[in-house]
């Protein structure tokens, strides 16, 4: 009756009255007899299984019991407080290194509660309870840069402005840039570097539409790199970036490709032109310049013969009055004095010999005069006697 109560395989009953399993270590032993070189491979797999479920249920508050079907089998395994206390530990430690983070010291830390911004955390180490609290290093003191219009490619026509008086520019330029507030930069901008491009072309696309291309070209370029600076600063600022731009350098500003010769000859021919404008402009000077001096130069001469014309009939005309003041009370006198002074005009330059008529010859005719000779006058600069003078001048002398 054993036999047959164990069911139609045999050894089923003696199983279930012995272990505490109920029924399912029927199940187990109700399946056939594996073939002939089939028993290893499947057997270890059934051992597998049923140490799993074994663990199972000792986990789940079941009995700990001998494995059904084997007699005599190993005990399963028992949770103690020194397991306990190991995996406490082992969780300790791996949630201690999922927790604890380093930040270099050119970074720093976003950490992130539940995904909502935090803290910012500074560089050493940092602590983060995983997982309600995650971070994010962000690098805040290397400078990036981002290029406009430096491709070289003939397709690139970011370079290639407007300006004010509707002459094209192929202008080159970076902008160097860092992060400033590494929160803002995360959360605020999607796409750092694609922002910084598009604000550095709108703002460089404005101030060379408000300039003219001569002094892009030459006189203006840190004028310009300056505004664009301030300019694109203002317009991070605006979006709330957390972005800080270094510095921009303006790496070109040429005329496009296309009429680069042409342009070049322009200018040319401006230069040209503005030399010849300046040396028209200094010979208009010097010349107006010397017009100006002679035209002073004639009113001052003009101004002092009127002066000295002036003064000299106001001086004419007082020397009349007084000399009639005087004719009035002595006429005689003032008649006599008038008639030597008026001598005295005329003959005071003259070369005169005056003659007393009673020495001359007593007769009125100057007979008594003896003619004179002028030798020196007659002789040369080097005392040479000039030819027919000498014996003339013997003769006279002889008499």
């Amino acid at each position: 009756m054993a036999g047959q109560n164990g069911g139609p395989w045999g050894g089923g009953g003696g199983n279930r009255g012995n272990g505490g399993d109920g029924g399912k270590g029927g199940d187990d032993d109700r399946r056939p007899p594996r073939r002939p070189g089939e028993g290893t491979p499947l057997n270890e797999i059934d051992d597998l299984v049923n140490r799993g479920r074994e663990q199972l249920r000792v986990l789940m508050g079941g009995g700990g019991g001998r494995r059904p079907g084997t007699p005599g089998g190993p005990q399963a395994p028992r949770l103690t407080r020194g397991t306990f206390a190991i995996a406490a530990a082992a969780v300790a430690v791996v949630w201690g290194f999922m927790s604890v983070y380093t930040v270099k010291p050119e970074e720093r830390s976003v950490e992130m509660f539940l995904g909502s911004f935090s803290s910012v955390g500074s560089p050493g180490l940092n602590f983060a309870p995983w997982p309600f609290v995650s971070y994010e290093v962000v690098n805040v003191t290397s400078e990036r840069t981002e290029t406009v219009g430096s491709s070289g490619l003939s397709s690139d026509i970011s370079g290639l402005m407007l300006t004010t008086d509707a002459n094209l520019v192929d202008i080159g330029f970076q902008v160097v840039w860092n992060v400033s507030d590494p929160s803002k930069f995360l959360f605020n901008i999607r796409d750092p570097e694609l922002t910084v491009r598009a604000a550095a072309e709108s703002v460089m696309r404005e101030i060379i539409a408000s300039t003219r291309l001569a002094p892009i070209l030459n006189t203006d370029r840190g004028v310009i790199a300056d505004r664009a600076h301030s300019g694109i600063q203002e317009a991070l600022d605006a979006y709330d970036s957390g972005i800080s731009v270094v510095r921009v350098n303006l790496q070109r500003a040429d005329p496009p490709a296309e009429v680069i010769d042409s342009f070049r000859a322009v200018q040319a021919a401006e230069q040209e032109r503005d030399r010849l404008e300046r040396q028209a402009d200094a010979y208009s000077n010097r010349v107006l310049a010397q017009a100006r001096g002679q035209a002073a130069q004639v009113i001052e001469q003009a101004e002092a013969y009127r002066a000295r014309t002036v003064n000299d009939a106001l001086g004419q005309a007082s020397r009349f009055a007084a000399v009639l003041t005087e004719y009035l009370r002595a006429p005689e006198v003032t008649r006599r004095r008038l008639y030597l002074e008026t001598m005295e005009q005329v003959l005071g330059g003259l070369e005169k010999i005056v003659l007393d008529p009673a020495v001359a010859g007593g007769g009125g005719g100057g007979q008594g005069v003896v003619p004179f000779l002028p030798l020196d006058r007659l002789m040369g600069a080097g005392g040479a006697t000039i030819p027919g003078v000498g014996g003339a001048a013997a003769s006279a002398t002889g008499n």
